[in-house]
C-alpha cells in the first residue's frame, strides 16, 4: 500500500506544471514581451522532450529502475520550474522547457508501465485522477497568485521539490519491481517490428488525437475565455482549473465504474460528455462556461488510463513497456504539434475556434477507439 501511495504522489508532480502555462499565460506574454501564440511554442518545445524520454523509457528503465528514474525526473522539473519564476523573455522558457518536458516523460512512461502490469484498472483511473488532482492545483495556486504568475511557479517548484524528497526517502522500496516482467524479454524489439503488430497504429493514433484535444484545451481554454469572450484574467485561470478538476472527479468515479462497466462503453461514455461539454461551451453564455469545462474534463477522465491499462490485454505483457512508451510519445506529438498549429493559425483572431478544434479531434480519436474494440495480444 505505500508503495501505491507513492505512486499517486508522483503522479500529483507530474500534473502539477501542465496545465500552469496555459493558465497563467494571459498575465505571463505581456510581462515578457511575447506574443499570444508564443505558448504554442513554449508547449511544442516541453512536447519534444516527452517525446524523447518516453522513446527510450523502457531501456532506461532496465539501467537505472523505477525509482531512481523517478527521483532525477522530479528533481529536473523543480529546477525548471524553478527557472520559470526568474525568465525575462519566452526564449529563456523555452530552453527551460526541455528539462520540464524530459522529467515528465519519464515519469510518465514508467508509471503507466508499472501500474498497467501489476494493479487492477481501477487502480489505473486513481493514478489519473491524482494526475488530474495534480493538473487543477497548478492553476487554482496561479489563481491565487492574483497576477503574480512568478510566485505561482515558486510554489508549484517548492511542492516539486518536497515529493523528490520523499520519492528519495522510498528508493529502496522500488528494487526495480517496474520493470520485472519486462526483464523477462530476451530482447528489446525495434520499432519498425512493434508498428507492424495489428492495432499497433489506431492504438499510437487514439492517443495522438486524445492529447490533442486535451492539450488545446488545457492550454489555450483561458485565453479563449479571455479573448473570446471577455472573462477577467484571474477568473479565466480559476475556469480553466476547472477542465483540468472534471478529469480528477471523473477519474476517480471512473475507478469505481471501471468493474461494473465494459471497457468500451466507458470509452463512449467519456466520449459522448467530452462532445457535450464542448457543445456548451460554444453555445451557452460565459456564465456557463465553468460548467461546461468541467463536463468536457469528465468525459476526458476515462479515455487516457483506459488505453493504457489494456495495453497488456491489446499486445501482451512482455512488450507492453515498449508499446507503452510509443504511445506516450504519440500523445505528446499530438500534444506538441496541434496546440502548436492551432496557436499559430488563431493567435487573438480566430481563438473563438478552439472549441470546433477540440470537437474535431475528438470525432477522430472516437474512429480510432472503434477501431481498437477486437484487437488481441499477438507474439513479436
Amino acid at each position: 500500500m505505500t508503495l501505491l501511495v507513492i505512486i499517486y504522489l508522483s503522479f500529483i508532480s507530474l500534473g502539477l506544471p501542465d496545465a500552469v502555462l496555459g493558465a497563467a499565460w494571459p498575465m505571463m506574454y505581456p510581462d515578457l514581451g511575447a506574443s499570444v501564440e508564443a505558448a504554442g511554442l513554449i508547449n511544442m518545445v516541453t512536447a519534444l522532450g516527452t517525446i524523447l524520454s518516453s522513446l527510450f523509457s523502457a531501456r532506461i528503465l532496465r539501467k537505472l529502475g523505477t525509482g531512481k528514474l523517478l527521483v532525477m525526473s522530479v528533481i529536473a522539473t523543480a529546477l525548471a520550474l524553478t527557472g520559470y519564476a526568474f525568465v525575462r523573455s519566452a526564449w529563456m522558457l523555452m530552453v527551460l522547457a526541455v528539462p520540464l518536458g524530459l522529467g515528465a516523460g519519464a515519469v510518465d512512461a514508467a508509471l503507466n508501465s508499472y501500474v498497467s502490469l501489476h494493479y487492477e484498472a481501477k487502480h489505473m483511473s486513481w493514478l489519473h485522477s491524482f494526475w488530474g488532482l495534480g493538473a487543477s492545483a497548478g492553476p487554482m495556486l496561479m489563481a491565487l497568485t492574483r497576477g503574480s504568475w512568478r510566485l505561482g511557479y515558486l510554489i508549484i517548484a517548492a511542492l516539486q521539490i518536497g515529493l523528490s524528497v520523499i520519492l528519495l526517502r522510498a528508493l529502496p522500496k522500488w528494487q526495480d519491481k517496474g520493470i520485472e516482467k519486462n526483464a523477462a524479454a530476451e530482447r528489446s524489439p525495434r520499432y519498425k517490428d512493434l508498428l507492424r503488430v495489428p492495432g499497433v497504429l489506431p492504438a499510437l493514433s487514439a492517443f495522438f488525437f486524445y492529447c490533442a484535444a486535451e492539450a488545446l484545451m488545457g492550454l489555450w481554454s483561458s485565453s479563449y475565455l479571455v479573448l473570446a469572450r471577455g472573462a477577467p484574467k484571474a477568473d479565466a485561470a480559476a475556469f480553466a482549473g476547472l477542465f483540468f478538476a472534471g478529469i480528477t472527479a471523473g477519474r476517480m468515479l471512473s475507478g469505481f465504474l471501471a468493474e461494473k462497466f465494459s471497457h468500451q462503453g466507458m470509452l463512449r461514455l467519456g466520449e459522448g460528455l467530452i462532445l457535450m461539454g464542448l457543445l456548451l461551451l460554444q453555445l451557452l453564455p460565459l456564465f456557463a462556461a465553468p460548467f461546461a469545462l468541467f463536463v468536457v474534463g469528465l468525459g476526458c477522465a476515462p479515455i487516457y488510463p483506459l488505453l493504457i491499462h489494456r495495453t497488456p490485454f491489446h499486445f501482451g505483457e512482455a512488450f507492453s513497456p515498449y508499446i507503452i512508451g510509443l504511445q506516450m510519445a504519440s500523445a505528446y506529438t499530438g500534444t506538441l504539434l496541434v496546440p502548436a498549429l492551432f496557436g499559430q493559425i488563431a493567435g487573438d483572431a480566430y481563438i473563438a475556434f478552439l472549441p470546433a478544434a477540440a470537437l474535431i479531434m475528438v470525432l477522430l480519436m472516437t474512429g480510432m477507439t472503434e477501431k481498437l474494440r477486437d484487437v488481441r495480444a499477438h507474439t513479436l
